[in-house]
C-alpha cells in the first residue's frame, strides 16, 4: 500500500507575552490507505492539536498535510470526526442528526437513497430501535454511536477520532470499542485515533504512534500491531505478544515520553 495521508513537519505554536509556545515540533507521519493508527501520549502532550490540524480545525503554523494526493487547508467532507462528546442538536432525532449530514454530502442522491444510508448506518452501530429518540432521551453511549454512525455515513477518505470513548465507563467503552470495530471492518476507512489507553490502542490500532511531551511534541516511537483481523478481545489477553506489546508502551510513557528520541520514526 502507498502512503495516503502525509504530516510532514507539522508545527503548532501561540503567541504569549515571552514570545511563541511550540505546542507540536516537525510531527512527521505517514499512513497507508486502510490502516488503523493509535495516537498515544501523556495529557496535553498535543495528540489532539495535530488531529484538529487534520481535521482543518486548527490552523496549522508550519509544515504541510497531505491527505489523498492533496494538501489540506481547511475542514471539509473527506475527514470524518468524532468527538470525545458528539455534539449532537437536541431538537433532532438521532435519524435527523445523521441524515443533517448525509443531506450535505450526497445532495444528488435521491431522499430515499440518502434516508437508507442514515437508517444503514444507525442499525450497523445497534441504534436499529433509537433512531427516531432525540438526544435527551439518549444514554451517552447512545449518542457516542450516533457520532460514530454520522462520521461513517459521510463516507469520508479518512476518519479521525479524538478520544471518542474517553467519557463512557469501562464496560460501555469495550463495548463501543467493538462496535467502532466492526464498522471500520466493513469499510476499511483509513483512520487516525487519539487515545491515552495503551489497550484500547493494542486492541484497534495496526500501529501506534507514541508522541513525547510538549513542549515542542513530535513522534517518540512507533509500534506495528501485528494481531489479525477480526480481532477478539477474549485471545488477545490470552496472547503474550499482547503483554509485549503493553509492557512496550508503557515503558515509553513512563520513561522515554519526556524526551526527544533518535528511534522516532516517520513511517
Amino acid at each position: 500500500m502507498s502512503d495516503y495521508v502525509e504530516l510532514f513537519n507539522l508545527t503548532k505554536t501561540y503567541p504569549t507575552p515571552k514570545g511563541a509556545a511550540v505546542i507540536v515540533q516537525d510531527f512527521n507521519l505517514r499512513i497507508k490507505k486502510g490502516e488503523f493508527v493509535a495516537l498515544i501520549g501523556h495529557s496535553g502532550c498535543g495528540k489532539s492539536t495535530v488531529l484538529s490540524m487534520l481535521a482543518g480545525l486548527n490552523d496549522i503554523s508550519g509544515g504541510g498535510i497531505i491527505l489523498a494526493g492533496k494538501e489540506l487547508s481547511d475542514a471539509g467532507p473527506d475527514r470524518g470526526v468524532v468527538f470525545q462528546s458528539p455534539c449532537l442538536l437536541p431538537w433532532m432525532t438521532a435519524f435527523e442528526n445523521v441524515l443533517l449530514g448525509v443531506n450535505q454530502v450526497f445532495f444528488t442522491a435521491s431522499k430515499t437513497e440518502r434516508r437508507q444510508i442514515a437508517e444503514y448506518y444507525l442499525t450497523v452501530v445497534g441504534l436499529g430501535d433509537a433512531m427516531h429518540k432525540r438526544p435527551p432521551e439518549l444514554s451517552q453511549g447512545m449518542k457516542q454511536r450516533v457520532g460514530i454512525a454520522r462520521a461513517f455515513a459521510l463516507s469520508p477518505k479518512m476518519l479521525l477520532l479524538d478520544e471518542p470513548f474517553g467519557m463512557l465507563d469501562t464496560l460501555t467503552r469495550i463495548e463501543l470499542q467493538q462496535v467502532l470495530l466492526d464498522v471500520w471492518q466493513r469499510t476499511k476507512l483509513t483512520a487516525l485515533m487519539v487515545t491515552h489507553d495503551v489497550d484500547e490502542a493494542i486492541f484497534l490500532a495496526d500501529r501506534v504512534v507514541m508522541m513525547t511531551n510538549g513542549p515542542a511534541a513530535g513522534v517518540g516511537d512507533t509500534l506495528p500491531i501485528s494481531f489479525p483481523r477480526p480481532r477478539n478481545r477474549a485471545a488477545l489477553l490470552e496472547n503474550t505478544e499482547y503483554y509485549r506489546c503493553r509492557e512496550y508502551l508503557i515503558t515509553f510513557l513512563e520513561e522515554r515520553a519526556h524526551r526527544k528520541t533518535s528511534l522516532a520514526k516517520a513511517a
